[in-house]
């Protein structure tokens, strides 16, 4: 097991006016998990590559960082190889090899393990991770979840004393990322292994954590726990309150003594409140033009001639004015359906009318004006600073106060500090909030997004969220493809669900989530046995204040 304890640690990256970490001291006992929450830019990547010496970025730093008492830069990159386990935000980031079998055998054989040893450590994580129906599969055939629980599987065959994991969940859909947190969990309980976690979708990682340490502008807090840190936060009028799982921001809100952290204690404290059940009353439509802008019908996508089909018989469409939220989970056809509609793909079967026009191949999208983010958002940087692409995509779509729109797009997205910064050295929240940018600055008629909340901090999402609904009331069409059901449930008019190639469900939001059992939003798992058709936490907060206010 492994005891770690960071010391007066400073780090500065070059040419950088501020240190990114300012005096950084944390201690983490053995067989913890700790938990490291904070808003996107303020640090967590960077002190989490602190821990390992192959990791650690390129700067000036002061400090210390001991394992179990010995300082990290003298312990031999093999043996930090052994002991200390990695996972990295992108799961495609981590993986070196084609087979699955060979991933989980590429850390061992590296290390030089006899043939026997390795079988035996290969199959015992196989066989512990659920991944034997996908052994002998191509990487490149597993969904995102697998895939980065084969990272997890590949991490722990090399028996580390520490787990070390940056945003692991990001790109997960909510059940694969509580199945992921449930394993960490078990390997932190059941075999002592001392894990440090950065998360920002509290509603899963909070309950899991012993301790959680708040970091803001490269600072960290003293750890303490979940429930403390809660009430802490909202006592002092964090932001980051915004993020707490919505058991805990009902708690602290109502002025419960007890702060509850899952969707069971939430119910349980909304129940014993002896509140009649009721049937609320639904949001106000949102005026839709109700003009068509794209519509699919019958699509069919393969992306090689022998294997299967991953669009089937599938129908969509979008219109004027309108958020469309896509939910489901990792695998379904979600990004490929994107990929369809953007014109980077064609379908070998189906239609696309795109303003009244039939598509046939492939299109261009810009003049289509459609504008498309994918889940990778380094794909749309191309110049040295984040300044340079903004003003690219800026002067593509032309017109009138270039300037002005750079500026807009870049207090929205709350990278007014980054502009000199390359793109690709920000953190993955940096990164996401800068394609956004890029992006909204070519004034698409039709927005397609791609997980564009994930990496988010909360006060961003919302920030963000305002601008959606600025734009769809100017016209533009948004889909949204998504793993976060408080976003959308908050923002979209429409909400569909897709499964194996269609989308087998889609309704108007409320009317959505409230038939789900999964996939539906925590506000709602908490009371739907006393208010039924509450989806917000804002709203049941606001209903259970009436109710209390009458009697």
């Amino acid at each position: 097991m492994a005891n770690i304890k960071i010391e007066n640690l400073t780090f500065t990256y070059p040419g950088a006016s501020q240190p990114a970490l300012k005096s950084v001291s944390l201690d983490v006992k053995e067989g913890e998990l700790l938990l490291v929450i904070g808003r996107s830019g303020c640090g967590k990547s960077t002190l989490l590559r602190h821990l390992k010496t192959a990791l650690t970025p390129h700067g000036s730093s002061e400090g210390s960082v001991l394992v179990n008492g010995t300082r990290l830069s003298d312990i031999p990159e093999r043996e930090q190889a052994e002991r200390i386990g990695f996972v990295f935000q992108h799961p495609d980031d981590q993986i070196v090899t084609d087979k699955v079998w060979h991933e989980l055998a590429f850390g061992l054989e590296s290390l030089g393990m006899d043939a026997a040893g390795m079988r035996l450590r290969v199959a015992e994580m196989a066989s512990y991770f659920g991944l034997e129906n996908v052994f002998y599969k191509n990487v490149s055939e597993l969904s995102g979840g697998q895939k980065q629980l084969l990272n997890l599987a590949s991490v722990m065959a090399l028996s580390p004393d520490l787990i070390v994991l940056d945003e692991p969940t990001s790109q997960l859909d909510p059940i694969a990322a509580f199945n992921f947190l449930t394993t960490v969990k078990k390997l932190n309980t059941e075999l002592g292994i001392t894990v440090i976690l950065t998360e920002h979708r509290l509603e899963e990682a909070l309950p899991f954590a012993d301790k959680v340490a708040v970091m803001e502008n490269g600072s960290i807090t003293v750890p303490d726990t979940p429930r403390n840190t809660a009430r802490n936060l909202y006592a002092s009028h964090s932001p980051m309150f915004a993020a707490m799982p919505a058991a805990a921001k009902l708690s602290c809100e109502l002025g419960m003594d007890n702060v509850a952290l899952t969707p069971g204690e939430g119910r349980g404290m909304l129940l014993s409140m002896g509140l009649a059940p009721k049937l609320i009353s639904d949001k106000p439509e949102k005026a839709n033009v109700k003009e068509p802008v794209i519509e699919a019908s019958e699509l069919y996508f393969r992306y090689e001639k022998d294997e299967p089909d991953i669009l089937k018989k599938l129908d969509f469409d979008i219109y004027a004015g309108e958020i469309y939220g896509l939910v489901g989970g990792n695998g379904a056809g979600k990004s490929t359906l994107l990929s369809v509609l953007s014109g980077a793909r064609t379908p070998y079967r189906g239609k696309i009318i795109i303003g009244g026009q039939r598509k046939k191949g492939r299109f261009s999208a810009f003049e289509e004006r459609i504008g498309m983010l994918s889940q990778d958002p380094r794909t749309v940087f191309s110049g040295n600073t984040v300044g340079e692409d903004l003003k690219t995509a800026a002067m593509n779509r032309g017109g009138e106060d270039v300037e002005k729109r750079i500026a807009d797009a870049a207090r929205l997205m709350d990278i007014e500090d980054l502009l000199d910064r390359n793109p690709f050295d920000l953190s993955g929240g940096e990164q996401q909030r800068t394609a956004i940018a890029i992006v909204m600055l070519t004034q698409p008629r039709v927005l397609l997004l791609d997980e564009p909340t994930k990496g988010m901090d909360a006060a961003v999402k919302a920030a963000f969220g305002e601008k959606l609904c600025e734009l769809r009331n100017g016209g533009t069409a948004i889909l949204i493809v998504t793993h976060d059901t408080e976003f959308c449930a908050e923002f979209a008019d429409r909400v569909g669900m897709m499964f194996d190639g269609s989308i087998v469900t889609e309704n108007a939001t409320r009317e959505f989530f409230c038939r789900n059992t999964f996939y539906t939003t925590a506000a709602n798992r908490i009371a739907r046995d006393v208010y039924m058709n509450a989806i917000l936490t804002e709203e049941v907060a606001g209903l259970v204040r009436e109710d209390k206010q009458r009697r």
